[in-house]
C-alpha cells in the first residue's frame, strides 16, 4: 500500500476535503434521529400503526451495520473515492426517494437504502480526515472531525422539530439532496484514493463469509432495535432472528477457520 503520507493535503484543497468530510459525517448523524419527531405525522399522513412506522429508524439502522463492516473491503475494490462517491449519490437519491413515498412500506425500504449508502460516510470520513493531515497534526484534526460528530445528535431532533411544524415531513429528507450533490461533487474533485495491492477477482471474493455477516449483524441489529416493541423472546419473531443471528455467526465463523 502507498504510504500514508502521500495522501496529505494542505491549504484549501485540506480544508475543502475536511468540510466535506464533516458534512457527509453529519448526514449520516442526523438522519438517525431527525425522523423521530416526525413519526407521528407519518403515521397520519399514511395511515400506519405505530408498530409500523416504527420500521422507518429500524430499516435505517439495519442498513448501516449490515454495510459497515463491509466498508473496508468496499472501498478497496471501488477506490475509496468512488465508493464514498457512490455511498452519498445513494443516500442522496434515497432521501429524494423517501420524502417522495406514498406507502409505509415504501419508505421503509427507501430508508433501507438510505442506510445502506449512509453506512459508509461515517467511517469513511473519519479515515478521509485522518489521512489529510501530517502525522503531527492528526490529534486536532480528530477533534475537529469529533466535534461535527458530537453535534449531529443534538442536531436532528430541534432541526426535525422545526421542519416538521413550519413546512412537512418530506422535507426532513429533502434537505439532505443539495448538501449530498455538493458532496458528491467535491469528492470526486479533492478527495484522492490511497493505492490498494491488487484487486481480487470474483473467485477470491469471500461472498458466502460477506452474505453470513450480513445475516448475522442485521438479524442482530434488528433483535436490539425491534425487541422492546415484540415483548423480547415472546415474540416468535425475535426468537427467529435470534436463530438467525446465532447460527449466521457460526456458521461464518466456520467458513472463515476452515474453508
Amino acid at each position: 500500500m502507498e504510504d500514508q503520507n502521500s495522501l496529505v493535503e494542505y491549504g484549501f484543497r485540506r480544508f475543502i476535503v475536511t468540510i466535506t468530510a464533516i458534512v457527509c459525517a453529519l448526514l449520516e448523524i442526523v438522519d438517525t434521529t431527525i425522523v423521530n419527531v416526525a413519526l407521528n405525522e407519518m403515521k397520519g399522513n399514511m395511515g400506519a400503526t405505530l408498530s409500523e412506522v416504527g420500521w422507518v429508524i429500524t430499516a435505517y439502522a439495519i442498513g448501516n451495520v449490515i454495510v459497515v463492516p463491509m466498508t473496508s473491503w468496499l472501498s478497496q475494490q471501488f477506490g475509496r473515492r468512488n465508493y464514498f462517491a457512490f455511498s452519498i449519490a445513494l443516500f442522496t437519491v434515497c432521501s429524494f426517494l423517501c420524502g417522495n413515498a406514498t406507502d409505509i412500506w415504501e419508505l421503509v425500504a427507501f430508508r433501507f437504502l438510505q442506510g445502506v449508502g449512509g453506512g459508509a460516510l461515517l467511517v469513511t470520513s473519519q479515515t478521509i480526515i485522518t489521512e489529510s493531515y501530517p502525522a503531527a497534526k492528526r490529534g486536532m484534526a480528530q477533534a475537529i472531525y469529533g466535534l461535527g460528530v458530537i453535534v449531529g445528535p443534538t442536531l436532528g431532533p430541534p432541526l426535525g422539530g422545526y421542519i416538521v411544524d413550519n413546512f412537512s415531513w418530506p422535507y426532513i429528507f429533502y434537505i439532505n439532496i443539495p448538501l449530498g450533490i455538493i458532496a458528491v461533487l467535491l469528492t470526486l474533485q479533492f478527495v484522492r484514493s490511497p493505492k490498494y495491492a491488487a484487486k481480487k477477482t470474483s473467485r477470491e471474493i469471500d461472498w458466502l463469509g460477506i452474505f453470513l455477516l450480513a445475516i448475522t449483524v442485521g438479524s442482530l441489529q434488528f433483535i436490539l432495535e425491534r425487541g422492546h416493541e415484540e415483548d423480547w423472546f415472546q415474540s416468535n419473531m425475535i426468537v427467529m432472528f435470534t436463530a438467525f443471528a446465532i447460527f449466521g455467526f457460526f456458521l461464518f465463523y466456520l467458513a472463515r477457520a476452515y474453508l
